[in-house]
């Protein structure tokens, strides 16, 4: 499995292809990419110590999957010795995810890894490949807010409405309620 960029934005897509190749003859019921977000979080209890009569401090890790999709690349196939075909996929970051973090007491982790699925014997599996998902980089102006131009009422030059000041002499903006005094 390869994956066109490895650091990817919430509600961004990026593309993947499955490279399918084989010595042997068998069936598939599926080739698919399996996309996960895991939260790890560092927690404590204390617990009480027969042996040692007192509690003591016993520290785990809380394990939630955030994220599980199966991105199906391909239905049913008859592989047959000497197969090869390459599958393309699109995969989704959902815009409501969680980015990728690393702490020390807590972490997000995405991966996404290649499948293909044989009924009656165990799935193969590519190698897993780990994700970085941050902020979207994109934002979302309205187009008629971001189109208007104003001229500068110091230079003349034309700036963008939502401006605050002047990109040519720096003048800032004068507001409407200014203009009526």
């Amino acid at each position: 499995m390869t994956i066109s960029r490895k650091t990817i934005g919430l509600g961004e897509d990026s593309t993947a292809t499955i490279t399918v190749s084989n010595r042997e003859e068998f069936d598939t019921s599926e080739v698919r990419a399996e996309l996960l977000c895991v939260e790890r979080r560092r927690r404590e209890r204390w617990v009480y110590n027969e042996k040692q009569k007192r509690k003591i401090r016993h520290v785990y890790w809380d394990v939630a999957t955030l994220h599980s999709a199966h991105l199906k690349a391909s239905g049913k196939i008859h592989i047959v010795p000497g197969f090869k075909k390459t599958f393309s996929i699109t995969v989704n970051i959902p815009a409501g995810g969680r980015e990728s973090f690393d702490g020390l007491d807590a972490n997000v982790h995405w991966s996404i890894k290649g499948v293909v699925a044989i009924k009656g014997r165990p799935d193969v599996t590519s190698e897993t490949h780990e994700l970085q998902v941050v902020k979207s980089t994109t934002t979302t102006t309205p187009a008629k807010e971001k189109d208007i131009m104003i001229q500068c009422e110091y230079c003349g030059s034309l700036n963008p409405q939502t401006a605050t000041s002047c990109s040519n002499c720096g003048a800032p903006r004068k507001s409407r309620s200014n203009n009526r005094l």
